[in-house]
């Protein structure tokens, strides 16, 4: 998170605020900023989405490559998370200023997505053993306003609906050597099912409540915050993990309430998330042109 300097007085504005309902910009505690999605914005990536949580900007970028799968896991494809902080975003990047905080999400986002329940690794295995999809997901933070985790993982799951994965055959050799013929068609792909795809909620604890969609000055205002994993299944919210942040620490009934928040609001993002993914793909038009002559 970026630093932003508060003097007390601040600090205690923000806090009541909070407790009456009311926060420096008009939202309740249980509201998120305004939101702006664009997908397909990468052309040399497999697919790619922008998004902006008020002042919190973030480019994700998909790329694939075929790889061997794991030996442990062999009809399990691959996933590997990249965050890079743009010192552009604030000026405590510069260097390796961002460095910890690329690794925070990067944990976060794995230990959201290690469980199959949350994503299906068994649609990027080509060959069982042999072959595999390997996505490399790649994240630059561009501009910082707060809420990061909420805001990589929107955007993460908008670049996975967005990846296109060319359609590959499998021919069977000699020596029983298997052999994959990758159509260079690029309207001849299959997609990805992002409907178990977790989302990260971070719900913000200042005072004696509970917020979610912290801004950069209530993030200073916070000594805890709880990030929770929520991944749906048969339209129903399942919780598929959790882990703090900040110094400081919770009740237990605060912990449970928190939990309730999170899967509330990770439910009302995720139908939000696809309802704008929908209206995008409406937006720029039919996946296929009409085809003529010689070229049908």
């Amino acid at each position: 998170m970026a630093y932003v300097a508060l003097s007390e007085a601040e600090k205690t504005f923000i806090l009541h605020g909070v407790e009456e309902d009311f926060r420096c910009d008009g939202r309740s505690r249980r509201d998120y900023r305004p939101m702006e999605l664009e997908t397909g914005l990468v052309s040399n990536a497999s697919g790619s989405a922008r998004l902006r949580l008020a002042n919190t900007d973030i480019l994700v970028g998909v790329k694939t490559e075929i790889d061997v799968p794991n030996p442990l896991t062999p009809e399990f494809g691959k996933l590997e998370f990249f965050v890079d902080c743009s010192a552009n975003a604030t000026p405590e990047f510069e260097g390796r200023g961002g460095s910890d905080l690329a690794q925070e999400l990067i944990l976060s986002l794995q230990n959201a997505y290690e469980s199959p329940y949350a994503f299906d690794y068994r649609t990027l295995c080509l060959i069982p053993g042999q072959q595999c999809w390997k996505l490399y997901i790649d994240i630059l933070i561009l501009e910082c306003g707060g809420n990061l985790h909420d805001a990589v993982s929107l955007a993460a799951k908008a670049a996975l609906y967005n990846t296109k994965l060319p359609r590959v055959t499998a021919t069977l050799l000699d020596a029983g050597v298997t052999d994959l013929i990758i159509s260079d068609n690029p309207y001849d792909c299959t997609r990805i099912g992002i409907d178990a795809v977790p989302l990260l909620v971070t719900v913000c604890k200042i005072g004696d409540y509970c917020l979610v969609d912290p801004t950069a000055e209530e993030e200073v205002c916070s000594t805890v915050s709880m990030v929770v994993s929520v991944s749906m299944r048969n339209n129903e919210a399942y919780l598929s993990g959790t882990h703090m942040t900040g110094g400081g620490s919770m009740h237990r009934d605060t912990m449970l309430n928190s939990i309730q928040l999170g899967l509330s609001m990770g439910e009302q993002l995720n139908n939000l998330l696809v309802k704008m993914l929908k209206l995008e793909e409406e937006r720029v038009g039919p996946k296929r042109p009409n085809t003529v002559g010689f070229l049908k």
